[in-house]
């Protein structure tokens, strides 16, 4: 039983290492270098799902065989045998981590309730006008209740949702650069990637940066989106648009969500063609961190396939099996 704690630990500990080098990287590249927020947004993605996928663990049931240059990391596997040799320290750890997962997800499962409940409100409480649905783009757009901000429902098959009466408090350009934000949205399917994501946190509640990461997604997710309308040459459209929606006075609409990270995206949407980013700065983004996610994702394999821990032994021993 001790074996397949420590084992378990010391894969978790070899893969959160690295894989927080890999968000090191992420960080320092979207930060310092210039590109585009959609490039930067695509960063972050690759960056969560790292955190979420155990390559190494996966790796070492399918290809072990093949990997015999793999070698332990005697430090991470010390740790995890001491500490699976302590059932009281096992037993508060594990239950720590299922108690602070429990809330998380419970946490995640209210949330999407809610959002559910209040979409279903907001079209039964709207007049049979409001609840007509047209396409843009090919995605249905439904307008629901006036206090609903524009927003993107559904996972797999999204739509995009205005609020009752928006036609009348934007002009045709601010409405056509909202749906244009939205259609970024639903197109990408946003929704079904945050909330791959937000599972993901229920498991790795505990890691910080887990937390970052959904956090730089929340933004790069935004401003990708603006830049869609940018390229159709609608920013100021938009800029618009969302003084309007952000306004405290304007009563039908809902403010929190249009202003969501509201002085980022004005930067962005105002910045001049100069200033925003071209195909060098992205190309350099995109092959420096692949090259970083490579390494990530090698060395996780290089210390964790084929290794298996002894009984009574205070380390991870390599022991590959070979046909």
């Amino acid at each position: 039983m001790h074996e397949h704690i420590a084992q378990t630990l010391y894969y978790l500990g070899v893969h959160l290492l690295f894989a927080s080098m890999v968000w090191t990287a992420a960080w320092v590249l979207t930060s310092i270098l210039r590109g585009s927020a959609t490039t930067k947004y695509w960063i972050w993605l690759a960056t969560s799902l790292n955190f979420i996928l155990p390559l190494g663990a996966i790796s070492d049931k399918m290809w072990a065989r093949h990997l015999s240059w793999a070698r332990p990391l005697g430090a991470i596997g010390d740790a995890g045998v001491r500490l699976s040799e302590s059932a009281t320290l096992v037993a508060v750890l594990g239950g720590s981590w299922l108690a602070g997962a429990t809330l998380m997800l419970t946490r995640l499962c209210l949330r999407v309730r809610a959002e559910r409940r209040e979409a279903r409100a907001a079209v039964s409480h709207s007049d049979p006008v409001s609840r007509r649905s047209i396409l843009a783009g090919g995605v249905p757009v439904k307008f629901a209740g006036t206090r609903q901000a524009p927003a993107v429902g559904g996972l797999v098959n999204p739509y995009i949702s205005l609020p009752h009466g928006i036609e009348r408090l934007l002009t045709k350009p601010e409405l056509n650069a909202v749906l244009l934000h939205e259609l970024t949205h639903a197109k990408r399917l946003d929704n079904l990637a945050r909330l791959i994501h937000e599972v993901g946190l229920c498991v790795l509640w505990f890691h910080p940066l887990v937390w970052i990461t959904g956090s730089r997604l929340s933004l790069y997710r935004e401003l990708s989106c603006d830049e869609s309308v940018i390229e159709n040459a609608r920013g100021s459209d938009l800029v618009s648009a969302l003084a309007k929606l952000a306004n405290p006075e304007e009563p039908l609409l809902l403010q929190a969500s249009a202003s969501s990270f509201l002085s980022h995206r004005l930067a962005r949407l105002s910045a001049s063609p100069a200033q925003r980013s071209g195909l060098v700065a992205n190309t350099a983004l995109i092959v420096v961190f692949c090259i970083a996610l490579f390494a990530g994702v090698f060395e996780t394999v290089a210390h964790t396939a084929c290794c298996f821990v002894h009984r009574g032994q205070a380390q991870v021993v390599h022991a590959c099996r070979r046909t």
